[in-house]
C-alpha cells in the first residue's frame, strides 16, 4: 500500500517534553518536524479562547499558590462529574495571565522549560504558527479542539461563534485552509459545518458502525479514533488483531487520525516491548493517515523512515 501525506500532529504541542498548550510546547514541535499542531480551547470569564485541557486550572497551573484567588475555589458538576477546583470561566484573561503553565503532577517530562510559561491566548498560538510557518517556508496545520461546549453553552460561553470569528480575522476560513477544529461533541460539529467551510474532525472512543460513519460524514471529513478502537487489546493489555476500521472510514471517504502515540512505556502494549517506533511502524502499516503524537520527533522520524519521499 501507498501511503501518501501521513500527517504527524503535535498533541497539545511537544507535551512529552515541555508543558502542554503552550507556546513554547508548540514552537518545539514545529522544530521536530510536525506537520500541525492541537490545542485544547476553553474561554475565560469574558469570552476570551485560551489553550487548556480542561476549565480546571488546578493541576496545568500554579494557581493554589495565589492567595488572593482562594476564595474562587469552586465545585461544580460537570457532565456529571463533581470537580473541585479553579475554572476558567471565573477568571479574566489578565488574571489567567498571572499564572505559570505546569504539567500534570503525574507526568514526567522529558525536557527542560527554558523560561515560566504562561497560559497563551488562541491568538498568540495562532500569531506562533504564522511566524514560524514563515520561518520553516512550509506548512504547518492548527487542529483546534473545541471542550466542554454544551457546558460553555449553558452559562453564556458559547465557543463555536467566536472561534469561528477568529479564524476568519486570520484568514482561515475556507475548505483548503491548513486548519481543522476537533469535538467529542458532535453538535458542536454539527453547528460548525453551518459556520464555517474549514475541515472538521470527529474524535471517538466508541465502537464506529458502518450507519455511524455515514451519520458522521454529514459534517465531518476526519475521523480520529482511538488506538484501541484500530488495534484493541485484551484485557492484559495485549494486542488483539486489528479491526477494518480504517478500511472503512476510508470507504466512508474520510482521512483517518488516531490518538495518543507516546514514547512511554507505560502506554505500549507488551508486543512492542517497550520500543515505541514499533506502534508507530504498525498503525502507519495499517493505511493511518496521520497521528496525534506527544513525541513528535520520534512520529516524524517514523514516517520519514518508512515514507522517505515525506
Amino acid at each position: 500500500m501507498t501511503l501518501k501525506h501521513i500527517k504527524i500532529i503535535g498533541h497539545r504541542g511537544a507535551s512529552g517534553y515541555l508543558p502542554e498548550n503552550t507556546l513554547a510546547a508548540f514552537s518545539l514541535a514545529i522544530e521536530m518536524g510536525a506537520d500541525a499542531i492541537e490545542l485544547d480551547i476553553v474561554p475565560t470569564k469574558e469570552g476570551e479562547l485560551i489553550a487548556r485541557h480542561e476549565n480546571d486550572l488546578t493541576h496545568t497551573t500554579n494557581i493554589s499558590q495565589f492567595p488572593e484567588f482562594a476564595d474562587r475555589l469552586r465545585t461544580k458538576s460537570i457532565y456529571g462529574q463533581e470537580i473541585t477546583g479553579w475554572f476558567t470561566e471565573d477568571f479574566t484573561l489578565a488574571e489567567i495571565k498571572t499564572l505559570t503553565a505546569k504539567a500534570p503532577p503525574d507526568l514526567q517530562l522529558g525536557g527542560t522549560v527554558p523560561a515560566p510559561a504562561v497560559v497563551p491566548t488562541l491568538q498568540e498560538v495562532i500569531d506562533l504558527v504564522k511566524h514560524q510557518r514563515t520561518a520553516a517556508g512550509r506548512a504547518i496545520w492548527l487542529y483546534i479542539e473545541i471542550k466542554y461546549s454544551a457546558y460553555f453553552r449553558t452559562i453564556g460561553l458559547a465557543m463555536e461563534e467566536p472561534l469561528v470569528e477568529i479564524l476568519s480575522r486570520n484568514g482561515y476560513n475556507t475548505a483548503d485552509a491548513p486548519i481543522a477544529i476537533e469535538s467529542f461533541e458532535s453538535e458542536s460539529l454539527k453547528h460548525l459545518h453551518q459556520l464555517t467551510q474549514v475541515p472538521l474532525v470527529q474524535p471517538c472512543l466508541d465502537l464506529t458502525s458502518t450507519s455511524a460513519l455515514a451519520s458522521i460524514a454529514e459534517y465531518a471529513t476526519i475521523l480520529a479514533p482511538c488506538k484501541r478502537l484500530i488495534v484493541p487489546t485484551d484485557e492484559g493489555g495485549h494486542l488483539l488483531a486489528p479491526t477494518s476500521l480504517i478500511q472503512d472510514a476510508h470507504q466512508a471517504g474520510f482521512k483517518v487520525y488516531s490518538w495518543t502515540f507516546s514514547n512511554e512505556k507505560m502506554h505500549l502494549a507488551p508486543e512492542y516491548k517497550g520500543n515505541p517506533e514499533a506502534e508507530y511502524e504498525q498503525f502507519l502499516l495499517l493505511g493511518l493517515d496521520g497521528v496525534f503524537s506527544d513525541f513528535p520527533d520520534t512520529a516524524v522520524s517514523v514516517r520519514d523512515r518508512l515514507h522517505p519521499s515525506q
